[in-house]
């Protein structure tokens, strides 16, 4: 196999991996603002649900959790499993469990704003929802967003783990042409790729923290 080819194929696998790692981004970001939500409620039985589902995600490997997404259709409930589910599964698997991750920062953060400024945007004349989305938040996110980083650099590596059901992302397609070809270049080259993600991610948060700096 010449080079063009190879490059070419391990292009296609980046392609699914971005997208596994954007739509992944795209739902787990919001819904662990959800779950943290829950996570905080004042009523015991939703809060302890959050916590068992929170410390399931975080307390089973998510190699493991994939394999479960994509096979408890059949097994539980004897439904066909068609091969466009693959993906499916893999961002519903990917979502929920960075979800968990997601909501602790958020928690994490939200706990850590000062009594003082709820009492104040209610002088004021805010409501609940004012006073979160345009007081809290915005100081929420620059306090969580090295944390924040963090999940998505390694969201970017953990994208790898779609092999287990047989997602051709660029990991598998690497393994796959080295297998093939007996060389581990292409391994090599997959790895380059990785660094290039994770560097751009990383510039990337870094334009976005020194945007919410505006307050300091």
């Amino acid at each position: 196999m010449n080079w063009s080819t190879m490059l070419l194929l391990l292009s296609e696998g980046l392609l699914t991996t971005i997208a596994v790692f954007v739509l992944t981004l795209l739902f787990s970001l919001p819904l662990g603002l959800l779950v943290s939500f829950g996570r905080m409620s004042k009523n015991k039985i939703v809060q302890t649900l959050v916590k068992v589902y929170i410390s399931i995600m975080r307390g089973t490997p998510l190699m493991l959790q994939l394999i479960v997404v994509y096979f408890a259709p059949f097994y539980v409930f004897h439904l066909k499993i068609s091969a466009s589910y693959r993906f499916v599964a893999v961002i519903i698997a990917f979502a929920i469990n960075y979800a968990a991750y997601f909501a602790e920062i958020y928690r994490g953060g939200i706990e850590s704003m000062p009594q003082g400024q709820y009492e104040a945007a209610k002088v004021l004349g805010f409501t609940r929802a004012q006073t979160f989305f345009k007081i809290i938040l915005p100081q929420v996110i620059k306090r969580i967003l090295p944390s924040v980083t963090n999940e998505v650099i390694t969201l970017v590596k953990d994208t790898s783990l779609a092999f287990v059901i047989a997602v051709a992302e660029m990991f598998t397609v690497a393994k796959q042409i080295a297998a093939a070809e007996t060389s581990v270049m292409p391994l090599m080259i997959a790895g380059v790729y990785y660094y290039i993600f994770n560097l751009l991610v990383a510039i990337a948060m870094e334009k976005i923290e020194a945007h919410y700096s505006y307050y300091k």
